[in-house]
């Protein structure tokens, strides 16, 4: 009885033996497809971090500045922050008409320009529009006239008040005081028309708003309605260097609104 019963047994671990074989097999088919779609998967997340990265990508800015001006340095730093993140930033010159924009997606008026010499013609203009140049504020019907009463500039200032937490220019911080450059300078600041959303104010001179902005269609001062979109950011000729990490992300929300992207 033994030899059947040892040929029984030898049979057995052969059946044995071959359904695990077969198991591994099924359980290595099984997780090929995972392990293929985990590496498929590796490049759309880099891809995703880097539009996150470059916002602005596909997005052509024309900055209006005072070439040869004694703050050009300070429009190549905004230039050059503005490419990290995408954009394609070319200067325009201060004088240049606003045909000079014409394949822009997005204006920015720095306030090294000269406000007499700058052409007329950019209040009308159907394209996103951002300035920190106070003196055009009355210019673009985003303020009244009054020098120093409608618009003007701070002595030195570190700190806004944030006051509309919600909007997308106020970058996720918290509503209260900011501290937006790293050492004290001047801030431009004006006093919009009611069509427009007070982003923050200057600290401690709730009347002075120090970032705003004017939706499409939103009456701006004059009953003049915004053409397109409308930004006021609060800095100075030589002050985007001394930007605070908070600075640059107001900076960059602005921006990004303005362009259409958030």
């Amino acid at each position: 009885m033994k030899q059947p019963f040892d040929r029984l047994m030898q049979t057995r671990r052969r059946v044995l033996r071959g359904l695990g074989g077969a198991a591994l097999a099924c359980g290595l088919a099984a997780a090929a497809p995972v392990v293929a779609y985990a590496g498929a998967s590796a490049p759309a997340e880099q891809r995703a971090s880097g539009d996150a990265l470059r916002p602005g990508a596909g997005k052509r800015i024309a900055m209006l500045v005072q070439l040869g001006g004694p703050n050009l340095k300070t429009d190549e730093q905004a230039k050059a922050h503005l490419a990290s993140r995408g954009y394609a930033v070319r200067f325009v010159d201060e004088a240049q008409p606003v045909d000079a924009a014409a394949d822009a997606d997005l204006v920015i008026v720095s306030s090294t320009v000269s406000s007499k010499r700058v052409a007329r013609g950019w209040r009308t203009l159907a394209k996103p529009l951002l300035t920190w140049e106070n003196d055009l504020l009355d210019d673009f019907a985003m303020t009244g006239k009054r020098h120093d009463v409608d618009f003007g500039e701070t002595g030195k200032a570190r700190y806004l008040w944030l006051v509309n937490a919600p909007h997308p220019i106020a970058a996720g911080l918290p509503a209260g005081t900011t501290n937006v450059y790293g050492r004290q300078a001047g801030m431009s600041w004006g006093k919009p028309g009611l069509g427009a959303s007070i982003v923050a104010t200057v600290y401690g001179e709730p009347d002075k708003a120090a970032i705003f902005a004017y939706e499409t269609g939103a009456t701006m001062d004059y009953e003049t309605l915004a053409p397109a979109r409308r930004v006021m950011f609060f800095l100075n000729n030589d002050t985007f260097g001394n930007l605070s990490p908070e600075g640059v992300a107001l900076f960059d929300a602005a921006v990004d609104w303005a362009a259409g992207l958030r």
